[in-house]
């Protein structure tokens, strides 16, 4: 497993078919400052671009939290006010963009806290396996701040809107069990599974034709779209890219032979 450092303390890492993006700052149970907003949409492009990397998998450092949620310490100086905000407020806007729009499968994979930007980090994910000992909440009614509206039509086309205002307007605190029942969260495993989980999982998806999957991402995305936002040229270039691919012609004739086919993404 090979890593590199991105800027701040967002790092990235490969094991096998997964890029793992690691958000590391233990000291505040993985919380988000300025700097690793920032960095983050570096780490996603770099492995979005690898070849060997057929899944994109976030995840805090260590066995500890998996985001606690955005640096408090520092919105005196970067929150301060509307117009100080701005900047801040694209930073989170562009690092959930990245991980929306990166061409390969995302996994969020969440223990303990998932808390505040965390929350939007696992929304803007693709798919979310979280242990049973996770906890989730949107506290920006305590702070007084407003979430990220794009972070805000992530949660709702996951969980509908009544959920959505739900979870804002009173801060609470959902168990993981809840979470599931929501439909925030994909798959719920034991604290002690929650690796190996999400490494079956990538290797399930590294089995299968990376076309095929970054097709449905653009269809599903258009499908989900904002109102006027909805690109359907990029939806059916990349369907049609799956047919005159020569692992559309691999499929087949591992279908026909009886074998298991062996995708290259080409």
């Amino acid at each position: 497993m090979a890593d590199e450092d991105i800027g701040g303390r967002i790092r990235t890492e490969r094991s096998g078919a997964a890029g793992v993006v690691v958000i590391d700052n233990p000291s505040r149970h993985n919380a988000v400052s300025k700097a690793m907003w920032l960095a983050l949409p570096a780490a996603i492009a770099e492995l979005a671009g690898d070849p060997a990397v057929r899944a994109i998998v976030l995840r805090g450092a260590g066995d500890g939290a998996f985001v606690s949620g955005a640096d408090i310490s520092e919105f005196a100086e970067v929150r301060r006010n509307a117009e100080n905000s701005r900047a801040y407020e694209a930073a989170n806007e562009a690092a959930f963009a990245a991980i929306r729009a990166a061409p390969k499968p995302t996994i969020a994979m969440i223990r303990r806290f998932c808390i505040g930007g965390g929350m939007g980090l696992a929304a803007a994910c693709d798919i979310r396996i979280a242990a049973r000992d996770a906890v989730f909440a949107v506290p920006a009614a305590r702070l007084g701040l407003a979430y990220p509206p794009e972070a805000v039509a992530d949660f709702v086309r996951l969980i509908g809107a009544a959920r959505t205002k739900d979870l804002i307007f009173t801060a609470r605190r959902v168990d993981a069990a809840e979470a599931a029942a929501i439909g925030f969260v994909d798959r719920l495993v034991e604290p002690a599974d929650l690796e190996t989980a999400t490494a079956d999982y990538v290797a399930a998806v590294a089995a299968n034709a990376p076309l095929t999957q970054a097709a449905i991402k653009a269809a599903v995305a258009a499908i989900v779209a904002l109102p006027g936002t909805a690109d359907w040229t990029a939806a059916h270039t990349a369907a049609e890219r799956c047919f005159d691919s020569a692992d559309y012609a691999e499929g087949r004739a591992a279908f026909l032979a009886k074998r298991a086919p062996v995708f290259s993404g080409d």
